[in-house]
């Protein structure tokens, strides 16, 4: 199952059925609450100012937590040549400073920036706002996003749209990364390095998700008609 976020319109029959899997994923508290990409692209229409828009744009397109996206600076970032990437650090790791880390320390992970249209937007963002090298690209607390996200939300109820995770957090755009990539076939050892996760166990509960939909491919039924197979009972 492939969901792209271009422009390009989900034929609809993949579409039915990444919905029906996510219903059946928000059955299971257990399970990762995701939005799709083409949510997640009318979400962020929602989002009127230019750093808000820009703030959830880096958690869709990074999977970064949003303590890691309030710390990104332009120091930690290379946008030009072909592989553009960005280097996200934990509170610990930035409040370590430049030094080398400790034996046991998690060291900051570097994730692609695949979309090239984000990339150039980020661009955009730098050329107009100008941060320090060493500032953050986002002046804002955790509250403070978790407010422009409520009133993101609000905007789009305003509008009849309504989203089918509830409440929408910024862990929720953590978790349709990871999902979006595994949509298209990014090996889940991959997966585990850009999510930053430590235990390959958290990354794998995101491919419970799609164990949900194995047998339903499968055609399998449970119930057959009594008639045709009583006499071949009967002869046992």
């Amino acid at each position: 199952m492939l969901l792209t976020n271009t422009s390009a319109p989900v034929p609809a029959e993949i579409w039915q059925t990444a919905i029906a899997l996510r219903r059946m994923a928000l059955l299971q508290p257990h399970l990762p609450h995701y939005l799709l990409a083409p949510e997640v692209a009318v979400l962020l229409s929602h989002l009127p100012d230019e750093r808000q828009r820009m703030l959830f744009a880096t958690l869709w397109n990074t999977g970064a937590r949003i303590t890691e996206a309030l710390g990104i600076t332009p120091e930690d970032m290379e946008l030009d040549g072909p592989r553009p990437c960005m280097r996200l650090r934990t509170l610990k790791q930035r409040s370590r400073g430049r030094g080398r880390p400790g034996k046991d320390e998690r060291i900051a992970r570097v994730v692609p920036l695949l979309d090239d249209d984000y990339v150039r937007d980020l661009k955009r963002y730098l050329a107009t706002f100008r941060p320090g090298r060493r500032r953050p690209l986002f002046e804002a607390t955790r509250k403070t996003a978790w407010t422009w996200l409520k009133q993101a939300t609000e905007r789009a109820q305003a509008q009849g749209v309504c989203f089918a995770v509830s409440p929408l957090s910024p862990k929720t755009f953590r978790h349709s990364y990871a999902m979006h990539l595994f949509f298209n076939h990014v090996p889940p050892k991959v997966v585990q390095t850009y999510m930053g996760h430590e235990r390959y166990e958290s990354t794998e509960v995101y491919l419970k998700v799609f164990a949900l939909d194995v047998a339903p491919q499968l055609g399998i039924r449970f119930t057959l008609d009594a008639r045709d197979w009583a006499d071949m009972l009967t002869f046992v």
